[in-house]
This record gives structure tokens, sequence and C-alpha cells, in this order.
């Protein structure tokens, strides 16, 4: 086990988008700053994100264009102002606070600007990081700027060459938008020079950056396109199956998500190079990683694409623990979670603890009736990670508003009946707990209720937008989590 990881510690659960600050979503700048700062006042000493990916059009960061390339929406413009490289004109504020503002055209704007002005430190840093990320950026840039050219459309309804990527039509798209896909280059260096500035801050402030690495990737990616032989595609691309999650107790049908499964002969043959190239990434973004769906990696839900559900998929073997030790030969014991939610088997609870994983436990699943749960706190051992709730469940407050007489009695029955509000008394039980990190969602620190949930599975709509505001972390709410985080021996900041 990681070191990291051995420690007892306390987290808080909020994505970049959801930070306060006057654009369209939350994002790197001074908020963010802000808020590495009320952690470490607080005690808290881990901030997990969602994942950092450019996302598609409905916003879910669990669907990005790339595996390694950053959300451009997350850039601060604010940042491109003071470094000189961005202008805004006497109307800008007045844009900005509306809201309604291109951030693309503005950081190309920047690059323009960037081109002018930069300092000839700042342009060689630039041609540094193209040539470090080269195995992955020349590809995503180019993506990108064809997939703009070919109105955004999923890269298998491209004209034949470029879907096929035939080597003289990219040339000539290379040569013809050669300022385009530099641009994109541009945003992907701003991105991780202020990601690594704010990563920088957090650790200097005792804080450790804990990211989501989801086990599958979009079919309409750069990864995809660009990597077709490690997927299960027929000849001229298509998937031939899709991932997703069969039949159960929540679902008659199963859950179809529609990513690509991969072929693991091919990633074995090869050492599993793209995974651990993908790892590589984000463990230079963080310092911890969860991998989302992590039963994925012993056997996941195939089913043939043409299905509509999922009912008629079979199980398909993952060479997981060759994988791990792959990813362990290649960068040590590096702090890892496995996400082992849902119906969990045998063979993947082998999996997860002969390396080691920390599994999660979410006090939201614990209060069923039945006293041998394994999510009740009794149960745990200190090698797990709790939460009250994750970004996919209801907010504790508005969990706690929809329970029954009957389970609701449990829960006070089980806290001991507890004369606090009993969505604190559920962040008490977790950071109480043994589990060496407890992870407490934003949402429930500031005891809103369901309207300000992140995310509603199975749902396409009304996700991924909430924000909160600094007016609603009072100091009495800030005072009870460090409270709490220094009572139960978290504080490590």
């Amino acid at each position: 086990m990681n070191n990291v990881l051995n420690q007892r510690r306390a987290g808080v659960l909020l994505h970049i988008t959801s930070l306060p600050g006057h654009d369209r979503q939350g994002d790197l700048g001074q908020n963010a700053y802000y808020f590495v700062d009320f952690l470490q006042n607080c005690g808290v000493s881990v901030w997990q994100t969602l994942p950092l990916g450019m996302p598609h059009g409905d916003g879910s960061p669990y669907q990005c264009l790339s595996a390694h390339a950053g959300n451009p929406e997350l850039i601060s413009l604010d940042q491109l102002v003071q470094s000189g490289w961005l202008n805004f004109s006497d109307q800008g504020p007045v844009v900005r606070e509306s809201r309604e503002f291109d951030k693309g055209a503005l950081v190309a704007q920047a690059y323009y600007g960037f081109l002018d002005r930069a300092s000839e430190q700042d342009q060689e840093d630039f041609k540094q990081f193209c040539e470090a990320k080269a195995f992955w950026l020349d590809d995503f840039a180019l993506f990108i700027v064809l997939r703009n050219e070919f109105d955004c459309k999923s890269w298998n309804y491209w004209p034949e060459r470029y879907k096929e990527r035939d080597p003289k039509a990219l040339k000539e798209m290379e040569r013809r938008l050669k300022r385009e896909i530099d641009c994109i280059k541009f945003e992907q260096y701003v991105f991780y020079n202020q990601w690594m500035g704010l990563k920088r801050y957090a650790n200097e402030k005792g804080i450790l950056l804990f990211g989501d690495v989801p086990i599958f990737v979009s079919y309409d990616s750069a990864d995809v396109w660009a990597n077709r032989s490690v997927f299960k595609l027929d000849e001229s691309g298509e998937m031939r199956v899709v991932a997703g999650v069969p039949p159960d107790y929540f679902s008659a049908n199963g859950q179809r998500w529609g990513n690509p499964h991969y072929d693991w002969t091919v990633l074995r043959q090869n050492g599993f190079d793209w995974w651990l190239k993908r790892m590589g990434t984000q463990m230079e973004l963080f310092d911890i990683l969860r991998i989302d769906h992590f039963r994925g990696f012993e056997a996941a839900w195939e089913i043939p694409a043409h299905e509509e559900t999922a009912i008629n998929g079979a199980w398909a073997k993952a060479p997981g623990k060759a994988l791990l030790q792959a990813i362990n030969g290649e960068f040590g014991a590096i702090a890892l979670i496995a996400e082992d939610l849902g119906v969990i088997t045998h063979e993947v609870e082998m999996l997860r603890d002969e390396f080691e994983l920390p599994g999660m436990k979410i006090l939201h699943f614990a209060f069923g009736g039945n006293t041998d749960n394994p999510y009740l706190p009794s149960h745990y051992t200190k090698n797990c990670v709790v939460y009250t709730g994750t970004h996919d469940n209801d907010t504790t407050v508005g969990w706690v508003h929809k329970l029954s007489h009957q389970q609701k009695h449990f829960v006070y029955d089980y806290l001991g009946f507890p004369s606090i509000p009993l969505h604190w008394a559920l962040m008490q039980a977790a950071l109480s707990s043994v589990a060496n990190l407890a992870v407490i969602p934003m949402q429930d620190i500031l005891e809103l209720d369901t309207e300000h949930r992140m995310n509603t599975p199975g749902t396409t709509s009304g996700n991924w937008n909430w924000r909160f505001q600094w007016c609603q972390l009072t100091d009495e709410r800030a005072g009870k989590l460090a409270h709490l985080v220094a009572l139960y021996d978290r504080k490590r900041a």
C-alpha cells in the first residue's frame, strides 16, 4: 500500500467546475487557491475531483474526447491576463459577467498574444511541452481540428481518408490547419501549466489531489481514432461490442454505456503500453487515483453493439492482475483506490486485495435494515475509503429527507440517537470510522438538498452544473468540519 493511503486523512469531494467564479463554470483561477486554503484551515488533506478531461456536449467528465487532454474550459482567463498574453476590451468584463463569452476564442486570442509577447523561456517551455506530450498531443490536436472541420461529427462519420488516417491526407490537413493545431496545443500547455501550478500550491499546503480514472474511454475520442488496434472494433472501425452492466435490482434492462471494449490480447502483446501511458499522465496530475468501475479489470459486461439494451451481454475476462503488475513495475506502489461498488464477485475482491487496494464504502448504502451490511462502519477495515455519498448519489440532506420512518429509525438507532442533525451525524460517522480516508462531498458540508446534487445516473440532462458560493460556507460550517477532522485524528495539513 502506498504510504499516503496508510494514514488517517480527511478529504472533500468537489469538482473544479463547481468552484465559484464569474465565468460559466469554475476554473483554475483564484477561487481554486482559496479552496485549498479552506481545506488547509480545516485540517483536510485530500481534495478529490472528477476527471479533468474535455467532455462531449452533455458535459459528463466520464465521457471525454481524450484520456490525456485537459478540459480547456477549466483554464483561468484571469491568469492569461496576468501573463500579459490576453487583453480584454473595455466591454470584456461586462461580457464575462454575462457568461456569454466564447472562452475558446479568448484562449485563441491569448495564443496570438503569446506568439507576440511571450518571453524566450516561455516559448522554449511551450516547445518542450509539445515534445514531451507528442505521444498523445499530436493526435489529439489533429483530432480536434478535424472534428471541428466536420461539424463535430464522431470520427467514424468523417470522410474515409480522415477516418482511416490516410498519411497523405493527414499531412495535408496538418499543413493547411497548422495554426489551428498549434492553438489546440497551446490550450493544453496553458491547462497543464495552470493545473500544475495549483497542484504545487496544494502540495505545499499539505493537500493531496485525488483524481478519477474512468476504466473505459469514449468511442468518439482521439484515443480510439488513433489507437484502433487496442479496442474491439471491426475492419471499418465500428464497435463490435459495447460496455455496460447487466440487469440488476435497480434496472431490469441493465445499463448500456456504449463505450468500446479493450482488446486485451493486443494490449498484452505490447506490454499494456497504452494503459501505462494513460496512467503516467494521470499520475503527473494527481497524488491519488481512483479506478472507476474497477471490477472491469477482472471481467467486464460485453454487449453486442446492435443490442439496444444491456440484457443480452456476457462477462468477458480481463487481465487485471497482469495490468496491475505492469503498472506497479513501471511506477512502483502508487496511491490507487478501487471503485468496487455494486455487485462485486469474490474474484474482484481477490484482485483488489492482492494489490492491497482500498475499496469504497458509501454510508447511503449502509442502512437497508440488515446488520451484516458491509457498508455499515462496524464492518470497515482501515484499508478503505468511506464517503457519505459520491457525485452519483443524492446529497445527504436529500437522502435523509427520502428515508422512510423505519429506515430513519434504524439510522438513528445505529448512530446512538444523536442530538445533532442527521446529515452531520452521518459525516461524523464517516470521520470517526476506522477507514484511513474519509471523504465528504462539499454539498454535505454546506447542508444542501437534492436540488444541488451533481449527477443523477441514467439521466442525460441537468447534470454536472452544480456550483457553490462562498456565502454558503459559513464560519459555523467550516468550524464544524474542522472540529470533527481534528477530533477524529484526521488533521494532516
